[in-house]
């Protein structure tokens, strides 16, 4: 049997940040942890939530009793992004598949409990607590505590201020000790621990797994397909999504490879192993991710071997998945949970913003075109295996230095054309008048390669390709522009990253090219 010192290594490994240690101590001395995670069953859950089921299985071998909460309440207030018709479905399709996630890492499912946001939060104490809460917590701090979970936009509806209050009341009605979660709900943690005693219930301890970045760089986000892989994915598209995903040879910082390997394949299989020919250096097993970290650092492991070998240990985590959703029954299920989305008749095609596919590249080199003295010829990195060739009308415009190492929103999904002779495989997106103009300002920290949305149109995924001849880019070009606060939009929707809005420092009331 543990003691209370390994149970606490347990609980505490690869986690970012713990609220309440003394507390958690204190507890572990006496008896096991009573603890939940939940998640809102809004789109299909992906690879990323490996990284919370590995943490769920360090959990149940230090002896926490786990609760699993599947909340479908807040999905459903979190702007809508569950319509109240499939709460029920997508509820028992994300039961079903982390059931399948968790059996796949070997987790004894007799040991867990799963339990329904909607199985209490409706009850007549938990409403009133709803009302308890809602007369002592001010605007502010409820949009504060969701800022980085609730959907951001400019005039929120009442259901996500709601959110976070609901979030707290969960720790009460769960009759748990602690909640684990990401520590993008740090605030709301925080708010939890506000207010819950105001109410006359116990604080509790709250622990954080860092944020994991998707394979664009970024968050692993279900809006945004190229940044995440499926749980259900076949191994040929596994294939290309690992071969698009941000892995530059030496770069260890939001490598979402390398940090999927330390998260998840080192807890599951204690090691991994890169493949390659003797004469690339042979195989080798790093049995802890520090060395393969360092390696990989030091240019000792090449990103495609890397790439090669989590493609491998992730089929073998999702093969058994994938087998399980084969049967008639969980396709069903799957299909009434995710319907497609309605089809438009022949003459109907929707004009907006997000088919275009805008996403953060960065300017690695830049030089004059050599036979046009207006342009500029870049080679701009979007995180994929290559970077591109991008021509610009910037010369006598724009400084070619200021450009150099920039990151900027491009258009990807246009037809590559040739401008005088040199192949533009992309556009760079700028604040433009006839005399001057200004690439578009990202907020700080944003990743390379992450997508770049508008309000309102995250969950609407880009056209692969924009045909030329249906002049979706002509069609939406003329309601781009920047506001008079210097606010990049599409008619009155503001261009957002996950970290914010996207701006110009000088123009204003000006068009977007």
């Amino acid at each position: 049997m543990a003691g209370a010192d390994e149970k606490l290594e347990l609980i505490k490994r690869n986690l970012q940040e713990v609220i309440g240690e003394d507390r958690l101590k204190i507890i572990l001395k006496e008896r096991d942890v009573k603890l939940y995670w939940g998640t809102a069953t809004t789109g299909k859950p992906h690879v990323a939530y490996f990284v919370p089921m590995t943490k769920i299985a360090d959990f149940l071998k230090a002896g926490c009793e786990v609760t699993i909460l599947f909340a479908d309440l807040h999905a459903y207030l979190d702007n809508m992004k569950a319509p109240w018709p499939l709460l029920h479905l997508r509820a028992e399709y994300y039961q079903r598949i982390i059931q399948s996630m968790l059996k796949s890492l070997g987790v004894p499912l007799d040991k867990l409990k799963f339990v329904k946001g909607t199985d209490y939060q409706l009850s007549r104490e938990y409403t009133l607590d709803v009302y308890r809460l809602s007369s002592i917590v001010t605007e502010h701090d409820a949009l504060k505590a969701g800022a980085e979970v609730v959907k951001q936009v400019s005039s929120p509806l009442l259901s996500s201020l709601l959110y976070p209050s609901l979030q707290a009341l969960d720790e009460e009605y769960l009759k748990v000790d602690a909640q684990f979660g990401g520590v993008d709900q740090r605030k709301i943690f925080v708010y939890a621990e506000k207010y819950l005693p105001q109410l006359g219930y116990t604080k509790r301890i709250h622990l954080m797994n860092p944020m994991v970045p998707g394979l664009t760089g970024g968050k692993m986000s279900a809006s945004d397909p190229d940044s995440k892989i499926d749980l259900l994915d076949s191994p040929a598209d596994l294939k290309k999504k690992l071969k698009k995903a941000f892995c530059e040879p030496g770069n260890i910082e939001n490598n979402g490879v390398l940090a999927f390997c330390k998260f998840v394949l080192y807890p599951v299989y204690n090691e991994i192993k890169i493949e390659r020919t003797e004469e690339h250096g042979g195989n080798k097993t790093y049995d802890n991710f520090t060395d393969l970290q360092e390696d990989f650092r030091l240019e000792k492991v090449h990103p495609g071997d890397l790439k090669a070998s989590v493609e491998k240990a992730l089929n073998k985590l999702l093969e058994p998945i994938r087998k399980e959703f084969e049967s008639a029954e969980l396709k069903k299920l799957t299909a009434e949970a995710y319907p497609p989305p309605e089809k438009k008749g022949a003459s109907v095609e929707e004009i907006i913003p997000s088919r275009l596919d805008l996403r953060v590249g960065k300017i690695i080199s830049v030089e004059k075109h050599p036979d046009a003295e207006s342009l500029f010829v870049e080679k701009v990195d979007l995180g994929e295996e290559n970077p591109r060739t991008v021509v610009s009308g910037l010369n006598n415009l724009y400084p070619m230095e200021k450009l150099q190492d920039r990151l900027a929103v491009f258009v990807c999904n246009l037809k590559p054309a040739k401008m005088r002779g040199v192949l533009s495989e992309a556009m760079l997106m700028c604040a433009s008048t006839p005399e001057s103009v200004e690439p578009l300002e990202l907020p700080s920290g944003t990743s390379l390669g992450e997508r770049v949305f508008f309000e309102g149109y995250e969950q609407n995924q880009p056209d692969e390709k924009l045909n030329p001849k249906k002049k979706i880019w002509e069609k939406l070009q003329p309601d781009l522009h920047i506001s008079g606060e210097g606010v990049a939009q599409w008619q009155a929707c503001n261009m957002i990253t996950k970290l914010g809005i996207v701006t110009v420092p000088s123009l204003k009331n000006v068009s977007i090219k």
